[in-house]
């Protein structure tokens, strides 16, 4: 990290989330902080995405959400999307939109002249390796190329923030193959640690987050049960509670812990 105390950027308090009288998700206080890569962890079902959508403001919950110590209900619709962008699993376009164009559409809460526009959109675009896509059309894209655009996508939204912004990925992975599932998360780690912001995501593969992650907030049948660094809250009594797995544990050759 940047600095030896880094800023709150997003504090949860007494977070409840429900469907009707069945509660999905319940937290105590989680603190996340600029220049971190937090992993949000767990077995399936047990309420990560539903997590994840509460501080993203999709979801109704209570409790409070504080993003630079103002509650998240609380932001203007349009100030609250430049300061928070998600990139999601994988987004359908039902028109044959060019790359460009879809990453054209994080303008929409920005105030920009259209020389400034271009110029924010074709550094985006340049910075996630998808600017030679620029007029290919994206349904015809691989996988891996339309989560490029669409990561540019998202930093053109969050390009204005007048406060540090926060990046989420609702299971940005799962539809990508090995090399490129690397690839997004070298870059949205190249991303955490140069330009300080906060990076909150849904991974399944705890290796990922073991390599790549300086957080893990551990999420068991709708309660977080344990946060911290990452070697701490992925232990092999965790992974066996919480997956049925008896996990052991070796060491890379670039030092870091793998499951096995």
């Amino acid at each position: 990290m940047s600095t030896s105390n880094p800023t709150i950027i997003l504090s949860v308090n007494n977070l409840q989330v429900k469907a009707g009288n069945k509660t999905l998700l319940r937290t105590t206080h989680e603190e996340f902080s600029e220049g971190e890569f937090w992993a949000i962890v767990g077995a399936n079902g047990a309420g990560k995405s539903t997590f994840l959508k509460a501080i993203s403001g999709d979801n109704n919950y209570t409790g409070d959400i504080l993003l630079h110590g103002k509650e998240l209900r609380q932001w203007d619709s349009m100030e609250r999307a430049r300061h928070v962008g998600v990139l999601p699993q994988s987004s359908i376009l039902s028109f044959a939109f060019k790359a460009k164009e879809v990453v054209e559409l994080g303008l929409t809460p920005l105030s920009l002249s259209r020389e400034q526009a271009e110029q924010v959109v074709n550094e985006c675009m340049r910075r996630c390796d998808c600017l030679h896509l620029a007029d290919e059309y994206y349904p015809q894209l691989s996988g891996g190329e339309q989560q490029r655009v669409n990561l540019a996508r998202v930093l053109v939204q969050i390009s204005q923030a007048k406060q540090t912004p926060v990046l989420l990925l609702d299971e940005a992975l799962s539809a990508q193959d090995l090399g490129h599932q690397h690839q997004l998360l070298e870059f949205v780690t190249q991303l955490c640690k140069q330009h300080n912001i906060l990076i909150v995501g849904v991974l399944h593969d705890l290796n990922h987050v073991l390599k790549y992650c300086d957080k893990a907030l551990l999420i068991d049948q709708g309660k977080a049960v344990q946060k911290g660094n990452v070697e701490d809250v992925l232990n092999a009594e965790n992974i066996e509670r919480c997956w049925k797995y008896k996990a052991e544990f070796a060491s890379s050759s670039e030092g870091y812990k793998l499951i096995i």
